[in-house]
């Protein structure tokens, strides 16, 4: 029997797109032969992932996990909604969302890490694009952590705890922890979830998207045929009307519809230090099929 070295089993890897531990266990059935091992990941279905890799993936879910003041959420892709319902894809980003707590949100660390089936998350990945026929990947990660205080989590239309399509995280530090700033963090995640708030503060904007809206409202206001002061004043409303619609601090409460965020946040005695939101398949440019024309190609014609 050859010996099974590192180089032969990433030989494989990169004929068939196969994970790392199928290849290992391949070659180890095919007594080291290469081609009796791609032939075994053949009848497994393993070989198949690598030509599923480019295919548009962004359906999938969202999933959360935390404990005390840290919380990490995660973007696990597929091609359909059909995958988010199947229980071993929500049980996979679940393990991927707990693996982000442990080990942060570098997509590359998350990957090699293990989940309970013994594999790397990389690997479960590659193994569940094999069993259930669709493109799978890890889009994002995002950790937060305070070191006094809470990381809150609000999942939006979960389908099991802390799995959904669009997961918020809230830091908000304090001297301590409670029930009571938990309940708040939560309710600002719904507030973000409904919202969408592009930064946490003002200062926080982005530049370019604040040099944009200006340049835009500048025309406007100059439509009007107003004197240049008149148009500076202007603007400088419209700016703070803005930061009222895109900023997360200075939008109002949702649960009340007249404070402000950051009224309430001081109210209880916090600071909202960050805040992140996944919107499932948000900024991924979806391909437009042709039904008729899928199954008239599958049909032959």
């Amino acid at each position: 029997m050859a010996e099974i070295t590192a180089a032969l089993v990433r030989e494989l890897r990169e004929k068939t797109g196969a994970g790392m531990m199928d290849c290992k266990k391949a070659l180890k059935e095919a007594a080291g032969d290469m081609e009796a091992a791609v032939d075994w990941l053949r009848k497994k279905g393993l070989s198949q992932a690598a030509k599923k890799s480019g295919r548009t993936a962004a359906e999938g879910l969202v999933g959360v996990a935390s404990e005390k003041n840290r919380a990490a959420m995660v973007e696990v892709n597929a091609e359909t909604d059909f995958v988010g319902r199947n229980e071993a894809f929500q049980l996979l980003v679940e393990q991927v969302a707990h693996v982000a707590l442990k080990v942060g949100d570098d997509l590359e660390a998350i990957k090699a890490a293990t989940v309970p089936s013994g594999r790397t998350v990389a690997d479960e990945l590659t193994h569940l694009i094999a069993t259930i026929g669709e493109n799978m990947s890890l889009r994002r990660a995002k950790v937060l952590a305070v070191s006094s205080g809470v990381v809150a989590s609000y999942v939006h239309g979960a389908l099991r705890p802390g799995i959904g399509k669009i997961g918020v995280l809230a830091a908000l530090e304090a001297e301590s922890e409670n029930d009571a700033l938990l309940t708040l963090g939560r309710q600002i995640g719904m507030h973000a979830a409904a919202t969408r708030p592009a930064a946490l503060d003002v200062s926080s904007v982005d530049a370019d998207a604040l040099e944009r809206e200006r340049a835009v409202l500048v025309e406007q206001a100059r439509a009007s045929g107003k004197p240049e002061a008149i148009i500076d004043k202007m603007v400088d409303g419209r700016i703070r009307k803005f930061y009222e619609e895109v900023v997360l601090l200075e939008q109002v409460w949702v649960h009340d519809g007249e404070s402000r965020v950051a009224k309430v946040v001081e109210k209880a005695g916090a600071k909202l230090v960050a805040f992140e939101r996944f919107h499932l398949g948000e900024g991924i440019e979806k391909e437009e099929s042709d039904f008729a024309a899928e199954v008239a190609a599958a049909a032959g014609n």
